[in-house]
């Protein structure tokens, strides 16, 4: 009666985790403490999953606390790293467990990308094994029943939990055996087992007899729903539901038993004597059905015994009415059990290995706060440069200060000599070429990596598309059309940069090439750019004047204004703040981040008074440039001017607006080559993606293409047909078996029946050898003596005998030096074709069969048989 059914484990293909996580964790986070201790937690997850399903586990507690860690962990890192098929893809296989495979093919499988299919199984594997170790639990000691029980629960839990989740956790149909039909079947199993070993507990315990038959008659309620379920199912093993069908009976025959005692205390000995022969009839029925899978002898032995007596009892002194079975009360039930809450960590032992890392969700939170603080930096600082490049465009336009220096009319002013010096210092023309020159090469190089990422792409799509055209709906995983679908919109939008950024590049170019002559005579020696100045002589002089003094005094507060904006720009980017605390909490607390909301407040008060700033210094420029453009339009109309005054303040204007543009030019191709190599960086990482995702496609592919050749091996190679009544059914009796006969040409024997053609032509048999006779074979009495008489024409063909006597004669001519059988000595007097031969006259004085004729001769005397007209084999 203590039969427990137990679940197989369900076998994995090795996976190397290493690689691809440790992969994300160089490129996620910056080299460092934290990454090294992230990669040697990638390693430690890979050894426990090589520990937990690499190789077999034995049944104890041990084994199934490793399954529980590897599965607690797995819960752990799901929402830490980015796992599906288009970004972090990791292949896992596993078997059908209750599948024993065949003999052209292994056993069903299923590959997915997917780690809710790896916790499903894994999950599954602690449920298996916990069902095996509560199996092998000693059941006459006590603390092994409680160790049952709790196990038995736990593996009830989880297969429930499976069925709950195993749809959403999947992408695909799941194999057979944790399909939610499977799963919630094995469940009901466990929870059924959990409630018998309840009953053994309290039967053991001696408890009183009205518990013991409501625990009873629980557990055959539990096994009779299990028997329910199992009874259209194919894929469990094939002992399961007998003995589903017979613990059912057996725990309604224990209920009926002790039910059967409660009635005796009460005096109602006819009831007792129902009972009993009720649990008689249930174990009876176990007996003569189920003897193979469950023995009842003890069982039926007490119960005999209980119902020999009552019914002695009662038929000698009570004489109590028995009543029907259908009249008795119900048995009450009393559920001990209920299927253990799967909430993780499961394991006693648990410890985090990726406890550092943030979730996903804070990760992706971080990354778009990361772009709005970027957005706003830039917006910031970019506001602040455009003022400052349009001061510096309007001083140059009013040849400010230069006009203020160059009084004398006949000398280097002093802020374009050191303009001059400063474009020398920083490389002059050769600084500019150069970066100019690599800009291409960078171009270049980051499309070649766009162009290879994006070919990976379109090869293994066509390969999946020519597949799918030739499967049909064999071909069941995700078009990788599909799939990449979000990779190439990252492509496209790459390809959009890089586009926009040569747009840019030729825009510097054209500027570059607007400005070259001026930057190359700020590059030459100061004599040099001295000579070339025009000069002028001014016919009165300005030194002293007040609006001199006054424009002076303007532009000193302009570059205190540029000075304070550098220093603005330094604080703004400096700005710093962990949004990751506040993300968890929000996460903790709502279970998802509200991430626009948080993050915008957060940038309104670290940013809020930068903007002010900000704006407080636009306002001082523009209010500076309008006392500016005055005090100048003052000062020109001061100052005398002649052709070669304006030639001269033209090129001093010039030579300024050529300082500034040479400044913002290296500065552009300086953010240019940070640009294209940062964007290098990105794209590799692009590359490394797509080539994950490929080879993880192309492993999926091998899996699945394995699996439809092992599916068409298993298949019948044609569909099945009904065999005619005559083939099947013969019309006489079998004939008793013997030799083969040899091939032969049957003609019909009735017009009705239709012979049958052979497909294609066969190979002639091989020569045969010439006949040798022994004298005994020639004086030998024929068993049926030859007719005598005239000869007589051929008559019709016969028909052939129904059981073929052995090979015909040869039909064809022969080869020199070997003749046919004589007509006149066949003994069966008849020729190929079942027709009678000709009586074969002797000559007379001729006696005997003569011995056989020298080679090359024929027999003496013969009649040579004429060619025949039918051949042995068909002709085409």
């Amino acid at each position: 009666m203590a039969t427990f059914i137990s679940v197989p484990l369900k076998k994995s293909s090795e996976v190397d985790l290493v690689k691809p996580l440790s992969k994300f964790v160089t490129a996620s986070y910056p080299a460092g403490e934290e990454q090294s201790e992230y990669l040697r937690a990638v390693e430690e997850l890979n050894k426990l999953r090589k520990s937990a399903v690499g190789r077999p586990l034995d049944k104890h507690e041990s084994s199934l606390e490793i399954l529980l860690r590897y599965y607690d962990q797995l819960c752990s890192i799901e929402p830490k790293f980015p796992f599906s098929e288009n970004q972090l893809c990791l292949t896992f296989t596993w078997k059908d467990a209750f599948d024993k495979g065949s003999l052209f093919g292994g056993s069903v499988k299923l590959s997915l990308a997917s780690l809710g299919y790896e916790k499903t199984c894994v999950l599954f594997n602690c449920a298996a094994l916990a069902s095996q170790i509560a199996a092998e639990q000693n059941i006459d000691n006590d603390e092994c029943l409680k160790a049952a029980a709790r196990y038995y629960q736990l593996a009830s839990g989880a297969f429930s939990h499976i069925k709950d989740t195993v749809l959403s956790a999947l992408s695909r149909e799941p194999t057979m055996d944790i399909c939610p039909e499977t799963v919630g079947t094995l469940s009901t199993i466990m929870l059924a087992q959990a409630q018998e070993v309840f009953f053994l507990k309290a039967t053991s315990d001696r408890m009183k007899d009205a518990v013991i038959a409501k625990l009873a008659n629980q557990a055959a309620d539990f096994y009779g729903e299990a028997f329910k379920q199992c009874q259209y199912k194919d894929n469990l093993p094939k002992e399961v539901l007998p003995v589903l069908a017979a613990k059912h009976c057996i725990m309604q025959a224990n209920a009926e038993l002790h039910q059967s005692i409660l009635a005796k205390q009460k005096k109602r000995f006819g009831e007792e004597i129902a009972r009993l022969q009720h649990a008689a009839e249930l174990v009876k029925t176990v007996a003569s059905r189920y003897d193979e899978y469950v023995s009842v002898k003890d069982l039926t032995d007490k119960i005999n015994r209980a119902l020999t007596a009552a019914k002695k009892d009662n038929d000698f002194i009570y004489h109590d009415r028995v009543p029907e079975v259908k009249d008795l009360e119900h048995i009450g039930k009393a559920a001990l059990v209920k299927a253990t809450a799967i909430t993780p960590p499961l394991s006693q032992k648990y410890t985090d290995l990726f406890e550092k890392m943030v979730p996903m969700a804070v990760q992706q939170s971080m990354g778009i706060y990361g772009q709005r603080k970027a957005d706003t930096v830039n917006r910031l600082v970019g506001t602040m440069r455009e003022a400052t490049n349009l001061c510096n465009g309007v001083l140059a336009s009013l040849n400010l200060p230069a006009a203020l220096e160059d009084l004398s009319g006949d000398s280097i002013p002093q802020s374009i000599a050191e303009k001059s010096r400063s474009i020398v210092e920083q490389g002059g023309l050769q600084n500019i070429e150069k970066l100019i020159r690599d800009l291409p090469e960078l171009l270049t190089r980051n499309r070649e990596i766009l162009d290879e990422s994006l070919k990976m792409l379109d090869d293994e799509e066509t390969t999946d598309n020519e597949l799918r055209s030739k499967f049909n709906q064999r071909w069941n995983r995700t078009p990788s059309g599909d799939l990449y679908k979000p990779l190439r919109a990252e492509g496209t939008n790459f390809r959009n940069i890089l586009d926009k950024a040569v747009q840019a590049d030729q825009v510097v170019r054209d500027r570059y090439n607007a400005q070259c002559d001026m930057i190359t005579l700020l590059c030459k020696p100061e004599n040099e750019l001295n000579a070339a100045i025009p000069s002028a002589n001014p016919t009165r002089t300005l030194q002293g004047s007040e609006v001199v003094n006054v424009l002076r005094s303007l532009l000193a507060q302009l570059d205190e204004v540029k000075k304070e904006r550098e220093t603005l720009e330094g604080e703004i980017k400096a700005v710093t703040f962990d949004m990751s605390t506040t993300f968890l909490k929000a996460l903790a607390q709502d279970g998802a981040i509200n991430e626009e909301q948080l993050s915008l407040s957060q940038l309104d008060q670290s940013y809020g008074s930068y903007n002010q700033k900000v704006s407080a210094s636009l306002s001082k420029q523009e209010e500076l440039l309008g006392q500016v453009q005055t005090a100048h339009q003052e000062f020109s109309s001061l100052k005398q001017s002649n052709n070669e005054a304006n030639q001269r303040e033209e090129v001093l204007k010039k030579l300024a607006s050529a300082h500034d543009s040479y400044v913002e030019i290296c500065n552009n191709l300086r953010e240019g080559t940070k640009f294209y190599n940062d964007l290098t960086e990105i794209l590799l990482k692009f590359q490394n993606k797509c080539s994950d995702i490929v080879f993880a496609r192309k492993t999926e592919r091998d899996e699945l293409l394995k699996e439809l050749q092992q599916s068409i091996a298993r298949e019948p190679s044609a569909p099945s047909f009904n065999v005619p009544a005559y083939q099947s059914t013969p019309a006489g009796p079998a004939p008793t078996p013997g030799p083969t006969p040899a091939p032969r040409t049957v003609f019909p024997q009735q017009p009705q029946q239709v012979q049958q053609q052979p497909q294609q032509k066969p190979q002639p048999p091989s020569r045969p050898p010439p006949p040798s006779f022994t004298p005994q074979a020639a004086s030998a009495t024929p068993a049926t003596p030859a007719p005598t008489g005239p000869p007589m024409n051929n008559p019709p063909p016969v028909a052939p005998p129904s059981q073929a006597q052995g090979p015909p004669y040869p039909t064809y001519q022969g080869y020199q030096g070997f003749y046919q059988m004589p007509m006149g000595y066949n003994p069966y007097a008849c020729g190929p074709y079942n027709m009678p031969y000709m009586p074969y006259q002797a000559t007379p004085g001729q006696g005997g069969y003569p011995g056989a004729p020298p080679a090359g001769q024929p027999y003496p005397g013969y009649p040579q048989q004429p060619p025949q007209q039918q051949p042995y084999y068909p002709q085409q």
